[in-house]
């Protein structure tokens, strides 16, 4: 049966290769990403996030059935806390009344293998508390310090970690509504591509990120599982963070689980 998506980020990488699946499908996908899309919004500031979920309504009638929260940034500075983290709840909060209307809603946000690595305590415990502000003084913080690197890392665990929480509640679970993660590895993307390019810098990415299975991944290769995870098939997996990152995770964590 045809669907209702609204992805974000859907302009490039993992955004566009789940909407183009989507799409295939039969459903019916509105994109927003800063430019390009159905809606056009800034993640990285309220106003955005408010214009997304008023345009949202607009374009839906008041209804949804699955998100996909895929917008993200990489920068080793304070907008990529705002944007990872930040942006991506409000995007699933502000979304979620549209959820409940629709039919077998499911909602997925786009984590990161980043998320196991090290992480900058204050960011973390500011995300955790709601506090935009702190977090964005945290990350400019290590940025200065010269931990830029712990601000990307620390915006993916913070939403995985707000994933596992929200989940079993009323709002989402209560209300019929698994909301999950999925965590790539090194995926190919105009983003990536340069750091590949560069022998050294790729030494240093597959030594952060094993990928023995297959190696580097592709956004197609993502798409089937966000699919999947986001379709009514989808009846019992929630609060899980999904890492499809060619065993990076296994690699780097071993036998350990949460």
């Amino acid at each position: 049966m045809p669907r209702t998506y609204l992805v974000t980020g859907a302009a490039s990488g993992i955004g566009a290769a789940a909407t183009a699946l989507l799409r295939e499908q039969g459903h019916t996908v509105l994109t927003a990403d800063l430019e390009g899309g159905d809606i056009t919004a800034d993640l990285s500031a309220p106003a955005g996030r408010a214009a997304l979920a008023a345009r949202a309504r607009e374009l839906t009638g008041g209804r949804l059935d699955a998100v996909v929260a895929c917008a993200g940034v990489a920068r080793f500075e304070p907008v990529t806390i705002r944007v990872n983290h930040f942006g991506a709840v409000a995007t699933l909060e502000g979304l979620r009344p549209l959820l409940a209307a629709g039919t077998h809603p499911r909602a997925l946000v786009v984590g990161s293998i980043d998320s196991v690595h090290p992480t900058d305590p204050e960011i973390l415990a500011a995300a955790d508390a709601d506090d935009e502000a702190a977090a964005v003084t945290a990350a400019q913080a290590a940025a200065d310090r010269g931990e830029g690197h712990l601000v990307y890392s620390s915006s993916k665990a913070a939403v995985s970690r707000w994933v596992r929480r929200a989940a079993p509640e009323p709002a989402w679970a209560g209300a019929g509504i698994p909301l999950n993660a999925v965590a790539p590895g090194v995926v190919l993307t105009p983003l990536t591509r340069p750091l590949l390019d560069d022998p050294v810098t790729r030494a240093l990415v597959e030594r952060a990120v094993p990928m023995p299975l297959h190696g580097h991944s592709r956004p197609e290769q993502l798409a089937p599982l966000i699919a999947w995870l986001t379709s009514p098939e989808n009846t019992l997996v929630t609060g899980q963070v999904v890492f499809a990152d060619g065993g990076a995770d296994a690699v780097l964590r071993g036998d350990r689980t949460w």
